[in-house]
């Protein structure tokens, strides 16, 4: 078992999982611990959607070939990011796919290369888990913001058993075939997947870096 400090510092984004099952008893003790995140007033605003099995090979499947057929993707329900981002916040999504593409082998002007790495996003990088975070669309700002503290605890409860994860926004991207599979009512809006499974080691990757702290934490002391 992790203690926290290293769960927290060995989350990442993990593009490379086994395809070796992981047990439904482990699932529901993660998730079952991860109701426990902070929301405003207790109102618990995140509506989840576990798939394995053969409904996520079905998922999958229709999931990259559509992406591979050239299908257009579904417009995002929210705003992913700003239209026109300031700095720091732009040069370190630039670093970021610099990096990423770069550990790839992919030239950042090789378009169609770009698509195919980003494909594996519909396959869960293999994982033979993924799970499918909703949001009611009548609610505001500050429950988006829970979802991210109910999803770090999970991502964070995860490590604790042994598992890894890669949580995608890009699953919005095909929003409706996801709907396919997990029926969600009409009222709910998918925020994002994460993919989880065991690490595959043998997959190379580049592990991103964080600002110092004084670039984003100021100590105002007595």
């Amino acid at each position: 078992m992790v203690d926290v400090y290293e769960a927290v510092t060995s989350r990442r984004a993990v593009r490379g999982f086994l395809g070796r099952e992981v047990p439904r008893e482990t699932l529901e003790r993660v998730l079952t611990a991860a109701s426990w995140a902070p929301s405003g007033s207790n109102i618990q605003p995140w509506n989840i959607f576990v798939v394995t099995g053969e409904p996520l090979a079905e998922l999958k499947k229709r999931a990259t070939g559509r992406v591979a057929d050239g299908v257009l993707w579904d417009d995002r329900e929210y705003v992913m990011y700003p239209p026109a981002m300031k700095s720091p916040y732009r040069d370190r999504r630039s670093a970021f796919g610099n990096e990423r593409y770069s550990a790839l082998g992919i030239a950042r002007e090789d378009w169609e290369a770009r698509q195919r790495a980003a494909i594996a996003n519909w396959d869960c990088f293999g994982a033979p888990a993924a799970l499918f975070c909703y949001i009611d669309r009548d609610l505001g700002l500050a429950q988006w913001a829970d979802l991210g503290m109910y999803l770090q605890s999970v991502m964070l409860l995860l490590r604790a058993e042994g598992l890894h994860s890669c949580p995608q926004m890009a699953w919005s991207q095909v929003h409706h075939t996801v709907a396919e599979i997990v029926s969600p009512p009409a009222e709910l809006m998918l925020f994002c997947g994460m993919s989880i499974g065991y690490e595959d080691v043998g997959v190379d990757y580049i592990r991103t870096g964080r600002a110092p702290l004084d670039d984003t934490v100021t100590f105002i002391d007595g």
